[in-house]
């Protein structure tokens, strides 16, 4: 299994994650975490790291289903069979990360990137991790050591969550630089649009944000399933072109679906001004 990273919110805030996780086990719903298997350098090649991928796979299953304790039994399992297997270590971040056990965490992804230095995955889930942490200057050397893998399977995913950390930053240009790159390759990559139409509204090119909202909307059948942060936006989008009626409508889908959420929140009490987090 090759690493994980998590991206979006509420019942997509998995979609990277379990996207990549394993095709066969699970389809995915935007973070942009990866938890799949199969990384070139950290393939198993005897009987004992069969068992360790499989551990490890099935891991990241119960991770994708919230079931956090026995995903870090079958991590335990994956180890014992064989204890430098890193796409078990880079698992490992992913859940102690979610359970907010930081040192843990990043004490897992280190060893998932030392003991295969070429492990795009786990570069682009650490990378992810340390931007959520407030490090981006940290986490945008992770993604570049992501990219820098010829062998990487789905750079856009780095390339997005690059970008949303760049966005988080407050570095607009890069932010755009990156996002494009993402979607020159893969057009409708999830992460990207949203960062997209996130940077568009910083931008105050209210249209252009909700020309993408709409993108993504039509993508997924409901601008919902993306989360607070995607309604977020489109009640601010349509608030500044002056739609009550759409902007109606995103509010109360962000108050019936996300009602405690900071962006409920912040739609309650009128703070149109506040941004929200790209991550």
């Amino acid at each position: 299994m090759s690493g994980t990273s998590i991206f979006l919110a509420a019942g997509c805030r998995r979609f990277m994650l379990t996207l990549l996780i394993l095709a066969p086990l699970l389809s995915g719903c935007a973070g942009n975490q990866q938890t799949r298997s199969g990384n070139p350098e950290a393939r198993p090649s005897g009987e004992e790291n069969l068992s360790a991928r499989l551990h490890t796979e099935l891991a990241a299953g119960y991770f994708a289903r919230a079931q956090y304790a026995v995903a870090l039994q079958e991590l335990r399992k994956a180890l014992d069979a064989d204890n430098n297997y890193a796409p078990a270590y880079s698992i490992l971040g992913v859940v102690h990360a979610e359970l907010r056990e930081d040192k843990d965490a990043e004490t897992h992804y280190r060893r998932a990137v030392e003991l295969s230095p070429n492990y795009s995955e786990a570069h682009n889930n650490f990378g992810l991790f340390l931007c959520k942490r407030g490090r981006p200057a940290e986490a945008l050397k992770h993604f570049e050591a992501a990219l820098a893998n010829p062998l990487y399977a789905t750079p856009e995913m780095a390339l997005a969550n690059a970008g949303n950390c760049a966005l988080e930053k407050g570095d607009l240009a890069q932010a755009e630089l990156y996002f494009g790159r993402s979607l020159k390759r893969v057009s409708n990559q999830t992460a990207a649009l949203l960062g997209m139409a996130d940077l568009h509204s910083r931008q105050g090119r209210w249209l252009a944000a909700r020309s993408v909202l709409r993108q993504l909307g039509a993508q997924f059948g409901d601008l919902a399933e993306l989360g607070a942060q995607a309604l977020w936006l489109g009640v601010r989008a349509e608030r500044q072109l002056g739609d009550r009626e759409a902007e109606a409508n995103y509010g109360a889908q962000l108050r019936r679906r996300y009602p405690e959420s900071m962006q409920a929140q912040w739609l309650i009490s009128g703070q149109y001004d506040q941004l929200g987090s790209p991550l």
